[in-house]
């Protein structure tokens, strides 16, 4: 009577830090990590700056949501942009961003040109 072996294959899944890592085609899941630690920052440092420009701009809730939307298009989008270089360039990621930043133009610059 034989001894029947199972064989099995440790297929592990990769991580969701894993997969931003090969999405991102960064080095280590430390650079992950710092990415996102930069999108945060960015992202609370943007709110904090919208609610500042509304106000300084005496936008309230009866300010139309159309004038908060244009103002937001083209005022408080260019500072995310900026914030993004400069929390990027603090935490050693600017080539990272620096890269988006440059495909991003590119997108926005093929929606005009067309």
């Amino acid at each position: 009577m034989k001894k029947e072996v199972a064989i099995t294959t440790s297929l592990e899944k990769p991580s969701f830090l894993q997969k931003l890592q090969s999405k991102w085609q960064l080095e280590s899941i430390w650079q992950v990590i710092l990415v996102l630690v930069v999108f945060s920052l960015t992202g609370s440092t943007v709110v904090m700056i919208r609610k500042a420009f509304f106000g300084w701009m005496g936008f309230d809730e009866t300010t139309e949501m159309w004038i908060k939307v244009v103002a937001y298009i083209l005022f408080v989008m260019p500072a995310y942009q900026v914030l993004l270089l400069a929390y990027g360039t603090l935490l050693g990621q600017f080539q990272f961003f620096w890269e988006k930043e440059k495909k991003m133009a590119r997108a926005i610059k093929r929606l005009f040109t067309r």
